[in-house]
Parts: structure tokens; C-alpha cells; sequence
């Protein structure tokens, strides 16, 4: 699974539902124009010329235009609105669902598998671990993903899927949503939601004319005011059938966009799980679960495409936003019986009790695992085994410490700050952290500083994942306040390493996003147009290698079929290689995967790919908002 090129299907997507909109809103204000035409003058609401030029086939222009582009005026209103509000990120929606954010310390075990699952499959992508929201009051299996980035991203699961599905078909099912980040179907699914807004607002407005022509009457009895109560009625009931007909091609362009990118994810959520059976059985399970996959909250037939599976009953097959559910599985598959799997309603787990995660054990376990999955990237000999890795690096106890510091932003900031911990500046390290007047970080900091110093570089990126999405829940002034404190932790012993900046920026990308709210658009549509950011990124990692700078610098320039020269040593430093990574953010997603599979190429030129390296491709990918999956990195290394 390419995800990049389905990056760009996505994007082509977008260009057929916006060219779709464009001709639902022309036929929406033509049947609009007519309607109005007839009701006005069987009313007798116009008098007049205008009685007569509203006739059926005699069509005052003026009027139709001024008609058309109030109309216009007020779809492009309703879509800005709900672009601006659920471009905030995915928490907009999940919170216009009902959901709830998951508690971080819960005592349940089935919230706490869910989490551990996120966080591991999170870090498979190699990306920070999104929010997890719970659906409590939804007994159907279903869950969503949303978000504009895989910064602002959200994970929703509902109670029926956490207690119904085992872990590996949970697993399946979170690695069927993240699917959608990194193909970066989210983004697609909000200009979806918003468009779509705006074609079914003529219903409600029309539903709000015969309200208010209702209240009218019964108000007031007089012939003049009966007759503008019933023209008023009839324009109700004309944007209300209106609407529709939008409704019916508002559920024609869902069910067009949406069907075969659910194929597609079903289909990554193996590579991500490395097991069919996950996904398999979740699907089978939904089959024999009497609510199914529906959600009963009032909002979600209006995002039904972000949803796993269909949330409502539907009628006619060409309204459906999922494929069907036979369909689906067959093609992960293809053996099926036909049978599927029936689980009482009471339905604890099919595994045993003490496979659900439950205290500070499983948290051992599930850091473990997740790390291990973080560096499992090893298909050649020069790679250590990563269970080795994981075992001999993080013990048990630390483990279970590290995973519960993660959850709480006092903790996580330790953690990020302890990774930066150097004896030889310890002293103005401390000093910095005393000034920032945090109660309890700098005891933290001391003794997680010296811990995180064995740690091998494979393992420094997941760790910073796993405590980005902990800090988001800081105030804004809270989060100033250790931004600033971590500036001053990088400096403190006069140099910024690569390492540092990668920290620092990971930090910053994601956490911005939450907290300023920008949002950015891709500008490079071409690679010749960020040659010299090129030429910088590619450059400052051959210079890591110990091999030859030139041939490792040269290789890259090859994959990328650019006639680049090797900048001087003096242009590659930390902070021109960070401002040309901000450039080369933004390019359009497939120009990104040709750009990492360049830097893979300088970093391997050698014949070694070093931990360091690694992380550094790694962390690039996730500050472009591009995270390289552990497969796909794979692939591209071992298709050189």
C-alpha cells in the first residue's frame, strides 16, 4: 500500500466533490428559481408586473439573479462556517458526536486496552499518539478518526467496540482509522461534512419558513394576512422539497466518495496489525451483533462517512457510505464461509480476563510492545533485534514508570525534558527548569535525566510520541510557559545537535497546531521549486554518514532527478537544515515520500542505517506531516 499516492487520489478527490457541490448547488437554485416562480404568483404574494413576470417560462432576469445569488451568498456562508469549525481539528467533531476524551489513569480495562492499542499502532505510523474520545451511549461496534492532520487527528471508539471485539479485532479496527490519516482521507471527509452542510441547509430553512408561517397564522386570522401566511407556507414547503432533492444528491456524492477509500483501509490495517484475521473477524462480529455498526447520536448521519462502518439503516444500497459488509470481508478474506460471529450482549472479552489490560502489568507490557513495534525496522543484519533492544533498554519497572509519567503533563514534560539531560550542563539545565517555577519538575527531570541517558536513539522518537498528545491537554499559558523552558533546556550548553531539533520541533508542529490554530495549505507542486531547501536537507544527513559525503549526497539527488550541487559545510548547520525542512512541508504529500525516500537512500548510501539516521528520517516525516509507517520504510530500503 502506497499511502502517499493515496494522498494524491485523495487530493483528486477532493477536485470531483468539489465539481460535484458545484453542480448540485446549480440544480438546487434552478428548481428553486421555478418553485419560487410558481408560488409567488399562485399566491398573489407579487402584484403587478412582477406577477406576470414570474410566470412559469417568462422569468424576470433581475429577479432570478438576485435570487441565484442570495442563494449562493447563503450556501458559501453555511459551508465557511462549518469548514472553519471542524477545521479546529478532530476534537470539534468528536465533541459534536458526544464523545467523551478517554481517562488517561481509568480503572477500566477495556478504555485502557483501547488506549494501549492506540498508542501502539500510533507508534507503528510513526506518528504522535492521537487523542482517544469514547462513545459511551453507542452499543454498535463503530469508531472514526478525524482531524485535518495527523497533528490535530482524534481516534473514536464506541463502548460496543471496546467490549464486544477482542484485542486483535480492536487493533484491526483502530488500524482500519489510522489508515485514514495517513492517507489523508480526513481532510477530504471535512470538506465533505461542510459542503454537504450547505446543500441540505435549504431543507432547514425551509422547515423554519413553515414553522414561522404556522406560528403566523395562528396569531392572526385576517384575509390580507391568510394570504401572505399561505405564500409564506408554499415557499416553506418549496425549499423544504428542495432540500430534498439536495439531501438525495448530498447522499449520492457521500456514498461516490466514500466507498472504495473504506476498501483501502481495510486493506492497510493488515500492514499495520500483520494480521488479517483483525480486521476479518471485526467485520465478522459486526455481522452477528444486532445493533450492528449504528450510532444513535443525533449528528451522525451527517458524518456517517467518518464512521467504520454504516451508522444508519439504509434503504437503497446507492445511499450507502460503506461497501457491504460481505464485500468487505471477503476481500480481506477470501476463504470466508459466510458464517459470521455471534457474542452474547454481556460479552466481557473472548480472550481470557487477564489478557485485558489492567494495572501497572499491562503498561509494562504495552510500552514494551510498542517500542518494540518502533523499531522493529530491521531487515538487515547490521539492525539488532528490537525485543533485545526494548528488554535490555527499559526494565520493567521503568517501563511501568515511563508509561505512567506519559499521561500526566507534569510527567510528560519530565520525560521530554530528561531526554535533552546532559551531565557536562546539568547545572544551568537545573537552573532553567528552577526558574520556570513548576512545582515538582526538576526532581523529575533530575532522575529521569539520568535513566533516559542509556536509552538507545530507536527509542528516543516513540517516547516523544507517546507524550505529545498528553501535553495537549495543558492550558495555553502552561504550554508558553514550557516552550519557552525547553528553548532554554536545547541552549543551555551553548549548541543545538540534530537530535535536539528534532525534539524541538516535533514539540512545536504538533502542539502549535493545538494551541495557535494555524492550519497550512501545500504551495510546491514541483521538486525544482525547493532545490536549494533540497540540497541543505540532503547534504546535513549525508555529512552524519562515515561514509563519503559527496557519493552519499549524489545518490539522494538521483532519486529525486535533480541536478543538485553539495552545499558548503558552513550552509549545513541545525538551522538551515530546519528552515529547509519547513520548506519542504510544504509540498504537495506525493513529492514528500520522493523526498524521504531520498534522504533513506543518503543514509543507507554507507550500507549501514544507524539508529540516529532512522530517527532522524523518521522525525522529518512526522514535522512534514508525513509519518513513514515502519512497512513502508521497510519496502523502500529493501527495494534499493
Amino acid at each position: 500500500m502506497d499511502f502517499f499516492r493515496e494522498q494524491e487520489v485523495a487530493r483528486r478527490n477532493t477536485r470531483l466533490l468539489t465539481a460535484l457541490f458545484i453542480g448540485a448547488v446549480a440544480l438546487l437554485i434552478g428548481a428553486i428559481n421555478l418553485f419560487l416562480a410558481y408560488v409567488l404568483t399562485s399566491s398573489g404574494a407579487l402584484d403587478g408586473e412582477y406577477s406576470t413576470a414570474f410566470q412559469l417560462g417568462h422569468l424576470d432576469i433581475g429577479v432570478t439573479l438576485v435570487v441565484s445569488i442570495s442563494l449562493i451568498v447563503v450556501i458559501g456562508a453555511v459551508v465557511l462556517y462549518n469548514w472553519i469549525r471542524f477545521s479546529q481539528g478532530g476534537l470539534s467533531v468528536a465533541e459534536a458526536l458526544g464523545a467523551r476524551p478517554a481517562v488517561s489513569n481509568t480503572e477500566d480495562p477495556h478504555e485502557r486496552r483501547a488506549q494501549n492499542i492506540v498508542q501502539e499502532i500510533a507508534l507503528a505510523a510513526n506518528m504522535p499518539v492521537p487523542p482517544l474520545y469514547i462513545l459511551d451511549e453507542e452499543p454498535g461496534i463503530n469508531a472514526f478518526a478525524a482531524g485535518i492532520s495527523p497533528g490535530d487527528a482524534v481516534i473514536a471508539i464506541t463502548q460496543g467496540a471496546m467490549t464486544q471485539l477482542t484485542r486483535d479485532e480492536l487493533q484491526g479496527v483502530v488500524g482500519h482509522e489510522f489508515s485514514h490519516i495517513l492517507n489523508g482521507d480526513m481532510r477530504l471527509s471535512i470538506r465533505l461534512m461542510a459542503m454537504l452542510r450547505g446543500i441540505t441547509f435549504i431543507g432547514d430553512m425551509g422547515a423554519v419558513f413553515m414553522r414561522s408561517a404556522v406560528s403566523h397564522r395562528a396569531r392572526r386570522s385576517s384575509n390580507s394576512s391568510t394570504s401572505n401566511t399561505f405564500g409564506l407556507l408554499l415557499i416553506g414547503l418549496g425549499l423544504y422539497l428542495v432540500g430534498l432533492l439536495g439531501g438525495v444528491m448530498a447522499g449520492l456524492i457521500k456514498s461516490a466518495i466514500s466507498k472504495q477509500k473504506e476498501y483501502l483501509a481495510d486493506a492497510s490495517s493488515v500492514q499495520f496489525t500483520r494480521n488479517p484475521n483483525g480486521i476479518s473477524d471485526a467485520l465478522k462480529v459486526i455481522g452477528g451483533h444486532t445493533p450492528g455498526t449504528l450510532v444513535e447520536s443525533a449528528r451522525a448521519e451527517e458524518m456517517s462517512h467518518l464512521f467504520f462502518g454504516q451508522v444508519k439503516h439504509r434503504l437503497w444500497l446507492m445511499f450507502a457510505t460503506h461497501p457491504p459488509l460481505e464485500k468487505r470481508i471477503r476481500r480481506v478474506d477470501p476463504q470466508w464461509n459466510g458464517e459470521f460471529i455471534t457474542r452474547a450482549q454481556n460479552h466481557q472479552d473472548a480472550e481470557s480476563r487477564s489478557n485485558l489490560e489492567t494495572g501497572i502489568s499491562q503498561a509494562q507490557r504495552s510500552l514494551t510492545a510498542a517500542l518494540a513495534i518502533a523499531t522493529e525496522l530491521r531487515p538487515e543484519a547490521n539492525f539488532p533485534n528490537p525485543l533485545e533492544a526494548s528488554s535490555t533498554q527499559i526494565n520493567d519497572k521503568l517501563a511501568a514508570d515511563i508509561i505512567e509519567d506519559a499521561r500526566e503533563p507534569l510527567g510528560a514534560m519530565s520525560l521530554l525534558l530528561a531526554l535533552l539531560w546532559q551531565e557536562a550542563s546539568s547545572q544551568t539545565q537545573r537552573t532553567a527548569i528552577h526558574k520556570s517555577d513548576i512545582t515538582g519538575l526538576e526532581v523529575l527531570v533530575a532522575r529521569r535525566g539520568t535513566q533516559l541517558q542509556a536509552m538507545k536513539p530507536e527509542l528516543r522518537l516513540p517516547l516523544i510520541e507517546l507524550c505529545l498528545p498528553t501535553l495537549k491537554t495543558l492550558s495555553a499559558p502552561q504550554y508558553q510557559t514550557f516552550k519557552r523552558l525547553l528553548i532554554e533546556v536545547v541552549k543551555a550548553d551553548g549548541k543545538v545537535d540534530l537530535f535536539e531539533w528534532c525534539l524541538y520541533q516535533l514539540v512545536r508542529h504538533y502542539l502549535d497546531a493545538h494551541f495557535v490554530k494555524r492550519s497550512s495549505r501545500p504551495q510546491h507542486a514541483q521538486l525544482k521549486d525547493v532545490g536549494s531547501s533540497l540540497a541543505v536537507a540532503l547534504g546535513t544527513l549525508a555529512q552524519l554518514s562515515h561514509g563519503n559525503t559527496e557519493a552519499a549526497f549524489q545518490a539522494g539527488a538521483r532519486v529525486l532527478n535533480l541536478p543538485l550541487a553539495l552545499p558548503a559545510t558552513e550552509a549545513m548547520g541545525v538551522l538551515p537544515f530546519g528552515k529547509a525542512v519547513e520548506q519542504l512541508a510544504n509540498c504537495y504529500p506525493l513529492l514528500k515520500v520522493t523526498i524521504l525516500k531520498a534522504l533513506a537512500e543518503v543514509a543507507a548510501q554507507d550500507g549501514h542505517l544507524s539508529p540516529r539516521e532512522l530517527t532522524l528520517i523518521k522525525a522529518i516525516g512526522a514535522v512534514m506531516d508525513c509519518p513513514l509507517p515502519n512497512q513502508m520504510l521497510q519496502d523502500t530500503l529493501q527495494s534499493r
